[in-house]
């Protein structure tokens, strides 16, 4: 591994309990180095799951965490200026295609269109990264491999892949853990003990149930952890779940009121 990617190295096995044959998939894509698509609601694993990909792949990972003022430039690299001149000074896609990491561009609909283009010929038979002000051509390394994420339930006109972009990607669908495996990763990752677990998954079950009728998007399996973990600080498991699961998601009070009568029935004070 060269030094380039030292700080991207993950040394330590993340914790990730598969829903399926999704690691065995993504292994066999990474074994044909095919770009990967990861596609579901917020907080359901997604970037979990790559993390624990390129740990058991031994290869490091760049995240680049996508937004819409994000450039290109901000991707590939720019010139910059120093006292002594200019340096030009190697983005983390680049980064990732010449020493060969794992680049995941997380949420990527969030990039503008134009900016998302320039991950193109990295992902197809080219394999290339044209660095257009430098007037370089970067050929990929052979391990290099990349790796998007993208919400569908943030779908618009003005926010969505284009066909272009999505067909150039193998994809894996996620969704929600089934309940008793939710509830296993809460246990696991705050050690709240195995009933209140379950509750707070009925909880949230009682919400996404509710998207598409008031609420734009469901209690992620991120914000049951970050409710286990203020119980283990000692709030009470109400207060947690209000906190935690609830306040969050919506502004709207009658949403909120019947969320809020869904904990107190299934959670004591």
């Amino acid at each position: 591994m060269t030094a380039a990617l030292a700080a991207w190295r993950i040394s330590e096995e993340p914790y990730y309990a598969p829903q399926g044959d999704e690691v065995a998939l993504f292994e066999a894509a990474y074994a044909g180095r095919l770009p990967v698509m990861v596609k579901g609601p917020t907080g359901c694993g997604k970037s979990r799951f790559v993390e624990y990909m390129a740990w058991k792949l031994g290869r490091p990972l760049v995240t680049v965490a996508c937004n819409e003022d994000m450039t290109a430039a901000d991707l590939v690299g720019r010139f910059l200026l120093e006292p002594g001149g200019t340096r030009w000074q190697d983005g983390p896609l680049t980064v990732a295609a010449r020493h060969g990491a794992i680049c995941y561009l997380d949420e990527v609909v969030e990039a503008r269109q134009d900016t998302t283009v320039v991950i193109h010929p990295l992902t197809d038979y080219r394999r290339t990264l044209p660095l257009d002000k430098k007037g370089e051509l970067v050929k990929a390394h052979a391990d290099f491999q990349l790796v998007i994420s993208y919400n569908p339930g943030y779908q618009s006109l003005m926010k969505d892949l284009k066909t272009s972009t999505r067909q150039r990607f193998a994809a894996l669908d996620f969704d929600y853990p089934a309940p008793e495996l939710e509830a296993a990763i809460v246990v696991r990752e705050t050690g709240l003990r195995a009933d209140l677990a379950a509750a707070l998954v009925q909880v949230a079950a009682a919400a996404r149930r509710l998207k598409g009728h008031g609420l734009d998007e469901g209690i992620s399996t991120r914000l049951l952890v970050y409710a286990g973990q203020l119980i283990a600080q000692g709030v009470a498991p109400r207060d947690a779940c209000r906190m935690a699961m609830v306040r969050p998601i919506t502004d709207d009070a009658d949403i909120r009121a019947t969320l809020d009568h869904a904990i107190d029935a299934l959670l004591v004070a």
